[in-house]
């Protein structure tokens, strides 16, 4: 992959993505540069196909026959002329005038340029970008049919159910990443940890990831209908919440240890760059699970989040400590 940037990727890959990927950019922006593109790409995809399933103004049907056909555009190497002038005509009707966040909207208004980024990519990097937006899409069509957004709450029935969204959401992501590196940079992991080692602390530590985001959110998703920890029954939970305590705790721990598996991944990475990379989500991924820990129910039911300061700090510490495994685990110890 040349170090020069592609013209989609100077486009695409940087306002554009910065707008609706918060702080996660700030990890995309620090990957070298061999790496920098395909993951850029399958994460604008990602986020594409996520305001698709999000936008609740829209029927279920349509999101589920859109997600249908967006996937099929991503996956196809035939023509799909017909099919994108469709889910276009579908977009600009039900989704662009919907979307009150404006980067989200514009996302909605380029959503063929990404796909036109996607062309350019070829061999083992396209079939990595496609397999993990396979599961991606599939873990967002299940999300829709478990939560229709009619106005009534509805609770995940398993722990099966969650562990498996986790991973079709965010633990997939973290195999994907691991073999982009195999095959962009494999100087850049320890050579005495096995490939399937890596891939699945990796996809722990998306799930870890994804765990910090459904127990950051517990009190945004129950008013939206949503409840992702399973164990009562919504009746349970529409009479009190606090219901969900002793669940939402047992979940903090099991995303704890997770994270866990995350420092383990980010301490294989030799080089300090893609260390550095790795390590911010985790950093500011464990002082957020920190925080959550602290705060009363009815903080978190209102909402906890960590300041713009305190991920200031943590991104200007990180730089000096990432540097060595070591440093990386200090800091991770600190922020626990």
């Amino acid at each position: 992959m040349p170090d020069k940037e592609s013209p989609h990727e100077s486009e695409l890959g940087g306002q554009l993505l910065a707008s609706v990927s918060r702080s996660f950019y700030l990890t995309l922006k620090a990957l070298p540069s061999e790496l920098r593109e395909p993951i850029s790409l399958a994460y604008l995809l990602a986020r594409t196909a996520d305001t698709l399933a999000d936008t609740a103004t829209a029927p279920a049907d349509l999101r589920l026959q859109c997600l249908d056909e967006f996937e099929m555009l991503i996956l196809s190497r035939s023509e799909t002329q017909e099919t994108q002038q469709l889910l276009t005509q579908r977009i600009r009707e039900s989704f662009i005038e919907c979307q009150e966040d404006q980067a989200e909207r514009r996302l909605m208004e380029r959503f063929h340029d990404g796909l036109e980024w996607l062309s350019t990519m070829r061999g083992a990097s396209l079939t990595a970008i496609q397999k993990v937006l396979r599961h991606i899409i599939h873990g967002q069509r299940l999300d829709i049919q478990r939560f229709p957004a009619d106005g009534t709450l509805r609770c995940l029935g398993s722990d099966t159910e969650l562990e498996e969204y986790t991973w079709l959401v965010a633990g997939c992501v973290g195999e994907f990443w691991t073999e982009m590196c195999a095959l962009e940079k494999p100087d850049a992991l320890a050579p005495m940890v096995g490939l399937a080692q890596l891939q699945q602390d990796g996809a722990r530590f998306g799930q870890g990831l994804q765990l910090i985001n459904i127990l950051r959110d517990v009190g945004e998703d129950l008013r939206d209908g949503r409840c992702y920890l399973p164990g009562v029954s919504a009746e349970e939970v529409r009479r009190n919440s606090r219901v969900l305590e002793p669940v939402w705790q047992h979940w903090w721990t099991l995303c704890h240890q997770h994270l866990a598996s995350g420092l383990n991944y980010v301490t294989q990475v030799t080089d300090t760059r893609l260390r550095y990379a790795t390590a911010l989500p985790l950093l500011i991924g464990t002082r957020t699970l920190a925080r959550l820990q602290s705060a009363s129910w009815e903080e978190r039911v209102l909402g906890v989040k960590i300041s713009r300061l305190e991920v200031t700090k943590i991104l200007a510490e990180a730089a000096i400590v990432c540097r060595t495994p070591d440093g990386v685990r200090r800091l991770f110890q600190k922020l626990s």
